[in-house]
């Protein structure tokens, strides 16, 4: 395993540790579970089209790209009421 040096702010850096030191973790372990844990967005992009494709054999439905854009408008506008933005 090669190490790699990565700046950031120290306060990012301190927040991070703290964060790792809660779970029980080192930062170094911390951040090699963050990483194998995200998504990249191409891997995000293949999940969705894959959720796209299993309700369309679900239920038929398969919505135009102008409707997704809309229902995200519309789980946007409630996320940010819920929120009380």
């Amino acid at each position: 395993m090669s190490d790699a040096n990565v700046r950031i702010p120290e306060e990012a850096k301190d927040r991070l540790a703290a964060i790792a030191a809660a779970e029980g973790l080192s930062l170094r372990a911390y951040l090699a579970r963050l990483a194998e844990t995200l998504l990249t967005p191409g891997e995000r992009a293949e999940r969705a089209e894959r959720a796209r494709a299993a309700l369309k054999e679900w239920t038929g439905y398969a919505p135009t790209a102008e409707q997704e854009r809309d229902l995200d408008g519309e789980l946007d506008r409630r996320m940010a009421q819920a929120a009380g933005r």
